[in-house]
């Protein structure tokens, strides 16, 4: 139970009673801590698990008592009173005491949570929304409850999967949870995310008599297109989360694609993820992490994509037979999804597959905006990938 006002004022008073200046009185707190607490103990810092194996004074007065920490095999120093131990422990008696003498809220606010939402008996199953280089944000299935995974080793993942981990430690950080884990498997299940399809509008007719087909001879692709007659066009809703409708300046998928071309890979691809983080149908932040992946790791690219596009189609439907023309804008971001994975087919030797990506665009897009026709020639003639 944490320590009244009151008692931590006299814990003060108990360890300073020798001690005249702000000197004197951090080296007796350095000397409790010797005396009463064994080290090394488990802490937080942060929200995040470390090991504390020494609290030290070396006489600056202005940094106070620091602590000597191990996470993840790595040492650290930190200010001794950013340390969180356990409110019923003499560890976290003394902290607050020190944090009182310091003037600051002695037991900083931590909104405790239920954590059993994790059997950390078994495996457990989690949605990926973002991924960062040593944290994956996920979503518990079936609830509406986020957390943090800290996976031990390194293995790529994307946003939209479903990863299976085995869990090794959870904890809880001012009510949000953490989890350290290997991840064992990783599918792609897209009802189980839970999503709304993105909502289709109809923008009218369009009739392939009216459209211009260029010059003879008509293209074999453009065949069964034309005998399918008359199909209705729609514009597909794009979610774009941090944009501001009132400021059209404001387009955080044009930021990335300027910190990319500059160089700044790191937080390019951070904009894109905390877009996902927010809404995983942002089709376009999956679209152009499948860009920046492509030159240097087309086996990630292909992920990316290809989860944009499960998530359009999920919003289309199966039996979807409409155009997604590329002059309405909200369509690109799908489109894109399927030349960026037709690309990756193709440059992985699968040139059937390729054939089937490229005719599908043709079919939604049969003004062709993206050159689909000319790649489609090409696999068709089982030419190899070329940039």
């Amino acid at each position: 139970m944490a320590k009244s006002k009151d008692e931590l004022n006299n814990l003060v008073d108990e360890i300073t009673i020798d001690a005249y200046n702000d000197d004197e009185q951090l080296w007796a707190f350095r000397q409790v801590f010797e005396d009463d607490l064994a080290l090394p103990a488990e802490a937080f810092v942060v929200g995040e698990p470390v090991t504390v194996l020494a609290i030290g004074y070396d006489g600056n007065e202005r940094q106070g008592l620091t602590a000597t920490c191990r996470r993840d095999g790595s040492i650290y120093t930190v200010a001794a009173h950013n340390l969180i131990f356990p409110e019923n422990s003499k560890a976290g008696d003394y902290i607050a005491a020190y944090r009182t003498w310091l003037g600051i809220e002695p037991y900083p606010h931590v909104k405790k949570r239920p954590t059993d939402d994790l059997d950390m008996s078994r495996a457990a199953e989690l949605i990926v929304l973002s991924v960062r280089t040593n944290a994956i944000s996920c979503r518990i299935p079936g609830k509406d409850r986020s957390l943090t995974l800290r996976p031990s080793g390194y293995r790529e993942i994307a946003p939209g999967e479903i990863i299976t981990v085995s869990p090794r430690k959870k904890w809880q950080y001012k009510g949000h949870l953490y989890l350290a884990g290997e991840i064992i498997a990783s599918r792609t299940d897209i009802p189980t995310l839970g999503l709304a399809p993105l909502t289709l509008h109809k923008i009218g007719m369009w009739d392939p008599g009216e459209h211009y087909w260029g010059e003879p001879p008509l293209e074999l692709w453009a065949r069964p297109v034309i005998k399918q007659g008359i199909r209705p066009e729609y514009e597909m809703e794009q979610v774009l989360p941090g944009e501001d409708p009132d400021n059209p300046d404001t387009d955080p998928i044009l930021d990335a694609i300027d910190l990319e071309q500059s160089g700044d890979h790191k937080n390019a691809r951070r904009i894109l993820m905390d877009m996902l983080a927010s809404d995983l149908r942002c089709l376009d932040a999956h679209a152009h992490l499948g860009n920046f992946a492509f030159p240097r790791n087309p086996d990630m690219a292909v992920r990316y994509y290809d989860m944009g596009i499960k998530i359009g189609e999920f919003s289309l439907g199966p039996d979807f037979d409409g155009l997604l023309p590329w002059g309405c804008v909200h369509n690109r971001p799908f489109l894109r999804c399927l030349q960026g994975y037709g690309l990756c087919l193709w440059r992985f030797g699968r040139l059937r597959d390729a054939e089937k990506i490229f005719t599908r665009m043709l079919w939604l897009n049969p003004t062709d905006n993206q050159g689909a026709r000319f790649n489609l020639f090409e696999v068709k003639e089982g030419k190899a990938w070329h940039e």
